[in-house]
């Protein structure tokens, strides 16, 4: 039973793995063709010419995820512990914008944010803001995107872990004479952690990685990396380049998961999830 997934994983994901790992060390181009030349040096020029777009992507997908636990948690405590028997209803009421195409998601919210829209330009026209504020092409912008569009990554894990928490132990806490506070971080923080730590990761890694957010909501200073890998393999047809920069990217990505894993403690996550 396991042969048809291992053989889709093997057609889409390793073989394709394989070939841009093998295009990430050739020189050449689109013309003359591409050689096999073992060259190394296609990942330390791409560290040199865009390690601040590295550096950015990174800060970016950081402050979305932040920004996504600190909406989705609340949201989700409350879906799992009041809504009752309506959870179906908001879970799906939570989904429902995300059956709409990612991009177009994205676009909408150029629309929002438009200096003149109608949001900025309604508070322009009460003289609530001034006529040069502007939010379109800044940081703010991207990672309110990011955050909108990644949100859902980090409510449902939040939301599964939180939803399996036995009611008894909330109320033996209460029996203890635990406040509020206490019985949050005592006793529903850390078993909610495995939601939390699957969510941080499904909303950090895509978030970093993620290229039509700064596309369509950023600037010139707003670029990340995903935007010059897209450029190098559909504008510039480098594709050494391209791929040299996708792994680079994928490297530091598993690094930044197995540090984070490391500092929460894997080993208490899944002690938690296990209860």
């Amino acid at each position: 039973m396991v042969l048809p997934g291992g053989l889709w994983l093997l057609a889409f994901f390793a073989v394709p793995l394989v070939l841009m790992a093998s295009f990430s060390l050739m020189t050449g181009n689109v013309v003359d063709g591409f050689d096999q030349v073992l060259r190394w040096r296609n990942y330390t020029e791409g560290l040199e010419l865009y390690g601040d777009k590295f550096v950015r992507s990174l800060w970016y997908g950081l402050l979305a995820t932040v920004a996504c636990l600190l909406l989705a948690y609340p949201a989700a405590a409350w879906i799992a512990f009041r809504a009752g028997r309506r959870k179906s209803v908001y879970l799906l009421l939570l989904l429902l914008p995300f059956f709409v195409s990612f991009v177009l998601r994205t676009v909408s919210w150029k629309f929002v944010l438009a200096d003149n829209g109608i949001v900025l330009g309604t508070l322009k026209g009460w003289g609530v803001l001034p006529d040069g504020f502007h939010v379109l092409g800044t940081t703010f912008a991207v990672v309110a995107g990011l955050t909108y569009n990644f949100l859902p990554f980090m409510a449902l894990p939040i939301y599964v872990a939180l939803e399996r928490l036995d009611p008894r132990m909330l109320e033996a806490a209460r029996d203890l004479y635990a406040s509020r506070a206490q019985t949050f971080l005592r006793v529903v923080l850390p078993l909610s952690l495995p939601g939390v730590f699957a969510g941080a990761i499904m909303t950090f890694v895509p978030a970093s990685a993620d290229y039509v957010n700064a596309e369509v909501l950023g600037g010139t200073e707003n670029v990340m990396i995903g935007n010059i890998i897209w450029t190098e393999y559909f504008v510039n047809n480098d594709y050494p380049t391209a791929s040299a920069l996708s792994f680079t990217l994928m490297a530091i990505l598993l690094a930044g998961v197995f540090l984070y894993a490391r500092a929460l403690g894997t080993e208490d996550v899944l002690e938690a999830a296990r209860r």
